[in-house]
């Protein structure tokens, strides 16, 4: 008689500074996993061309968003380059205790508060450009900023990159393929470990009694 295992979802973050790689590695991930889900945040900054609401991200107004915040309706938040951003609680407790993983592309400050909130869920990676030249040529090549906006962006990623030790595991990004199979194998092996295969303990039991 075969005795089922069930298992919890866990959460795996990915984090980097601007241009390192994390959104073109999360969607990567994402295609080669079509049970992963991933968590769509709340923000309050405007649509970027080629986004889609609901999709990339939940729009707010500050309003919706601080009405958010006082409900307890939000996992972690943050306040990045002048706009929040925020992860919906309802949607990932629910994927997590259907045995769904759940994908977030935040960066530290939404990192720490998971940590704080759902550490035995959480599952955590940074990942590093090859070196600060290179992050400024992706930066400039995605096209998607103002150069001011661009050299805020690097002013900034020294700090980001500061927070490597916070983190699970740590990638630095030279290959997009590699990176993504790296991830993967994060994925599965996390994915066995012994705390979070619920009724592990009563399938060993019965094993034992010759079930």
């Amino acid at each position: 008689m075969d005795h089922e295992i069930s298992r919890r979802g866990l959460m795996l973050v990915l984090s980097s500074p601007s241009g390192a790689g994390k959104t073109s590695i999360t969607r990567e991930i994402l295609r080669r996993n079509p049970d992963l889900v991933i968590s769509v945040s709340v923000t309050t900054r405007r649509k970027r061309p080629g986004e889609t609401a609901g999709v990339d991200y939940h729009f707010l107004d500050l309003t919706e968003f601080n009405l958010m915040v006082n409900r307890g309706d939000l996992l972690e938040y943050a306040k990045v380059f002048s706009h929040y951003y925020g992860t919906p609680r309802v949607p990932v407790e629910a994927a997590l205790a259907g045995g769904r993983d759940v994908v977030f592309d935040i960066d530290w400050q939404g990192t720490q508060q998971l940590a704080q909130n759902a550490r035995a869920d959480l599952v955590s990676v940074f990942i590093l450009p090859p070196s600060t030249n290179e992050l400024e040529r992706r930066l400039k090549t995605r096209a998607q900023d103002p150069p001011d906006v661009v050299a805020q962006r690097m002013a900034k990623a020294a700090d980001e990159m500061s927070h490597w030790p916070e983190y699970d595991y740590i990638l630095v990004n030279r290959d997009l393929l590699d990176s993504v199979a790296k991830v993967q194998a994060i994925l599965i092996a996390e994915r066995a470990r012994r705390d979070r295969q619920v009724g592990l303990a009563d399938f060993v039991k019965r094993l034992r009694e010759g079930q």
